[in-house]
């Protein structure tokens, strides 16, 4: 599920939600080569994970089904079998290549091309005779020029078009099935649909769509085009098939798929524009929705924090903006810092929890290391802004045999410093003496030893740290270790000092 996709749907959600309506979802599936389950259950579990219910459509049904657009063709038939009845729309014979010839020489000419509806000029036998033989053909609209398509859109005002500049749009092929104008309008006048609220590149369809409902006898519902969702840093619509790793705005999202996708079994093709991908690396669904309100609306011109419950009670189409909304990395990241700050522990525990298991860091039933996770979480919650944020430290999960060291950080503070060693080793066995490990105690064993040493800080602290986590940089110092536990940390400075000394001949 595109996340500029479910933009648009949550404005429809809201507007409904908001004022008493019903918010239906149906499925335009009228590709036929596509695998429809497979791309029916993304959209499906994109809804339900962000808690955007839906009053009628797939597994909830309701009395204006069937919500498939591939199961609608009956109405679609019948509806085309009207309008051909009523001359509205014709069958037009003409090769496409004349008709595209005819088109290049009009739009030099004259910048507008107009059919020359030479079908219209057929006989019933003609037509009938042109039908038996199986001639390719396409059934168009017949655009009334000599009118104007007005419409009071809730976004964009008041909106015109000249039907004298309009070409006769295809509405459906040969064989009678629909094109995307023509069944959209058949699905959304049985289905009783009252407001349309949809993406800014949809409003060059609407005049075609306001005439074939005119030519229908239908009343047209009421139109909001959105501004659609641009690309970080840009006015280019977010696109699934653009390939957005070098866009330097994106690059925060692309170091979260790269630090959580490849360690929880996740596809590592998931990409920051498709709604999956918040929910692997570990969103909350309050930011994302905090984030896609913000998108072209607001609140007002100074609130950015704010809940589904506090969107939906102040929604209305009057606060959305007619530019493009771009994508704005920085500003999810930091609703989600706030949503997953106002977490409880047990909350977070969860959440962790099942980005560690999914990983394989902790088994189901690993009670120690459940336990352990509590302490983690103690110490280092404020640092996380995702779930999938507890796997930079994954120092506290993993046996002093499985540590990873940074080649970076190991060669800098273990193996070029002469003397790096022989003082590890010798904090060592201070630590192994300690009566008490906790994290005071280990301060002052610290501190003492830098000062009998007179030593500097500098030259002990980030050798240890390297020692018990394989990294430069991560939690504070004396926690991590309590945290880690004696036996842990001994064993893992007495493997570090051995893989030293091994780089070192």
């Amino acid at each position: 599920m595109h996340i500029g996709g479910m933009r648009t749907a949550l404005f429809n959600w809201l507007w409904a939600r908001r004022n008493g309506g019903s918010f239906i979802l149906r499925i335009d599936d009228t590709d036929a080569a596509r695998n429809l389950d497979e791309a029916l259950q993304p959209i499906l579990d994109a809804f339900r994970w962000l808690g955007l219910d839906w009053d009628e459509g797939p597994e909830v049904g309701g009395d204006y089904g069937p919500y498939f657009q591939s199961q609608r063709r009956h109405l679609h038939d019948a509806a085309l079998q009207e309008l051909l009845d009523s001359g509205h729309v014709y069958r037009d014979f003409e090769p496409k290549e004349v008709t595209q010839a005819d088109a290049e020489r009009q739009k030099k000419e004259t910048g507008v091309f107009l059919n020359s509806r030479s079908s219209l000029e057929l006989s019933e036998s003609d037509i009938a005779a042109k039908l038996e033989a199986g001639e390719p053909h396409v059934i168009r609209l017949r655009i009334p020029r000599d009118q104007k398509v007005e419409i009071e859109d809730h976004v964009r005002g008041h909106v015109e078009w000249d039907c004298g500049k309009m070409s006769d749009p295809g509405i459906a092929r040969d064989d009678g099935s629909p094109l995307y104008n023509f069944a959209c309008v058949v699905d959304d006048a049985q289905l009783e649909i009252t407001h349309v609220i949809r993406a800014e590149e949809h409003l060059s369809n609407t005049p075609v769509q306001v005439l074939i409902y005119q030519a229908m006898g239908l009343e047209c519902p009421q139109f909001a085009h959105i501004p659609f969702v641009a690309a970080p840093g840009g006015k280019k619509k977010l696109s699934k098939r653009e390939q957005y790793r070098n866009n330097r705005s994106f690059q925060k999202l692309f170091q979260l798929s790269d630090a959580v996708l490849p360690h929880i079994g996740a596809s590592e093709d998931l990409t920051p524009v498709l709604v999956e991908w918040y929910q692997q690396v570990g969103f909350l669904p309050a930011g994302v929705l905090n984030g896609l309100a913000r998108l072209g609306w607001s609140l007002d011109d100074s609130t950015e924090i704010m809940s589904l419950q506090t969107i939906l009670d102040n929604f209305s189409l009057d606060r959305v903006v007619k530019a493009s909304a771009s994508l704005d990395p920085d500003k999810l990241l930091s609703f989600q810092t706030h949503w997953f700050g106002q977490l409880d522990a047990a909350e977070k525990r969860t959440q962790c929890l099942s980005i560690l298991q999914r990983a394989g860091l902790i088994a189901a039933d690993d009670d120690v290391a459940t336990a352990r996770l509590d302490n983690v979480l103690a110490l280092v919650a404020d640092r996380l802004r995702v779930s999938g944020d507890i796997l930079t430290f994954d120092e506290f999960f993993v046996a002093a045999d499985q540590l990873q060291y940074s080649e970076k950080d190991f060669q800098k503070r273990l193996v070029k410093p002469d003397d790096a060693l022989s003082i590890l080793s010798e904090i060592r066995s201070q630590l192994a003496d300690s009566g008490v490990w906790s994290e005071s105690a280990l301060h002052d064993i610290v501190h003492g030893f830098v000062e009998s040493k007179e030593l500097k800080f500098g030259q002990v602290a980030p050798a240890l740290r390297v020692a018990v986590t394989g990294k430069g940089k991560g939690a504070d110092l004396f926690p991590t270790l309590e945290v880690l536990g004696r036996d842990e940390c001994l064993s893992r400075i007495d493997r570090a000092i051995g893989l030293a000394e091994s780089a070192r001949t």
